[in-house]
């Protein structure tokens, strides 16, 4: 079995790229952590590191391990702190995964309660789209995921929030469509469109659009939102988005939702049977 010692170690070197500088932020001496390694790579029976004279890189393998050193050791972290926290709940930690939402608006709220009242309880947001949201829960590392109405999977359980999200076209505010209240799906045809990879890549495009989204003219896709209204600036396309996530007020940029309204709601995710700590406890308590 692996020491938690020795990942902590080789996520260092993975860090500092220099085993030196890694013993130097371990405090500890430069034999005594390549000894280490070296009987690191021995139990696993793979090389993990490749050694330069100034610097070291990782092999495959190398990565592999960084990336599953770096989940065990949050989970050990996640674990460590619902069990220091206690049952009087004088701190600890919440793990949230979020999608982006202006419903974060009103969670944060729901934050700032709980910190009135519990100012030891410390905040942990992991932001991304709902398949590393899913994962993440399904491996321990979250307590709760905030989405949008999800596909449903059976190890998990799903609370509706009083939060919904509404999607429509950011554009640039000298576009055409922007003298709309509203635009229609027939107005997106033929217009340089930007769509997120959720929506490219989910069976949401078939569900809001059906056989007309592969008619679109897509012409980029996007993972957050904020990178895309520079490309929406440029008069590269409009962008398929949620409402209230753009700068449109000091930005050359407006947003028009869509007629007849496309509106999803917000769910907390959990997984089925997790215990939760003091801490995640209260948050469920007041988010619903």
């Amino acid at each position: 079995m692996i020491e938690t010692r020795l990942l902590h170690y080789f996520l260092a070197i993975a860090r500092e790229q220099n085993i030196t500088k890694a013993a130097e932020t371990l405090h500890v001496t430069q034999s005594t952590l390549s000894k280490q390694m070296m009987d690191l790579e021995r139990q696993l029976g793979k090389q993990l590191l490749i050694r330069g004279n100034r610097s070291v890189t990782l092999t495959e393998e190398g990565m592999f391990l960084r990336k599953q050193a770096q989940e065990i050791m949050e989970l050990v972290d996640k674990t460590e702190s619902a069990f220091t926290a206690g049952d009087e709940i004088a701190g600890g930690d919440i793990y949230l995964g979020c999608a982006e939402t202006p419903a974060m608006e009103q969670i944060t709220k729901v934050f700032r309660s709980i910190h009135a009242d519990y100012p030891g309880i410390r905040f942990n947001i992991f932001s991304g789209d709902a398949a590393s949201v899913f994962e993440k829960l399904d491996k321990g590392l979250l307590d709760v995921g905030i989405l949008q109405e999800p596909a449903i999977y059976e190890r998990f359980e799903y609370t509706a929030l009083p939060f919904k999200d509404v999607f429509g076209l950011l554009m640039p505010r000298d576009c055409q469509l922007a003298e709309k209240e509203a635009v229609t799906l027939d107005d997106l045809d033929g217009l340089p469109l930007i769509f997120s990879q959720q929506t490219h890549h989910g069976p949401s495009r078939i569900e809001w659009f059906g056989a007309r989204y592969d008619r679109f003219h897509i012409v980029a896709t996007y993972n957050l939102l904020y990178n895309a209204t520079h490309l929406v600036e440029q008069g590269i396309g409009c962008a398929f988005c949620l409402d209230g996530l753009a700068d449109t007020k000091s930005r050359n940029l407006t947003f028009r939702p869509l007629d007849p309204p496309l509106e999803v709601d917000i769910v907390a995710v959990t997984k089925k049977y997790q215990p939760f700590s003091p801490a995640a406890k209260v948050f469920m308590e007041r988010i619903v």
